[in-house]
């Protein structure tokens, strides 16, 4: 679950064309904070979720809906 949530955060860094670096100035952090999440070092709190998904342009109540989506889908596995 949480490698899934990594990999759509990943994916919409990328949709959006920022870089580690880019969306930590957003955030106001180092880059090597994005690199930590993105590599799962470090887990996101809920609202260092809820700004993450923001500076991504995510709503963040559908982002969790179609995470527990792709969850259940798998028989909640992983």
């Amino acid at each position: 679950l949480h490698k899934s949530l990594r990999d759509a955060l990943i994916k919409a860094r990328k949709d959006q064309k920022l870089s580690q670096r880019d969306l930590a100035v957003i955030l106001n952090v180092t880059h090597s904070v994005i690199g930590k999440i993105e590599t799962g070092d470090r887990r996101l709190d809920v609202i260092e979720f809820y700004e993450y998904t923001k500076a991504l342009e995510l709503v963040p109540s559908e982002t969790l809906f179609l995470l527990f989506h792709e969850y259940q889908k798998h028989g909640g596995e992983g």
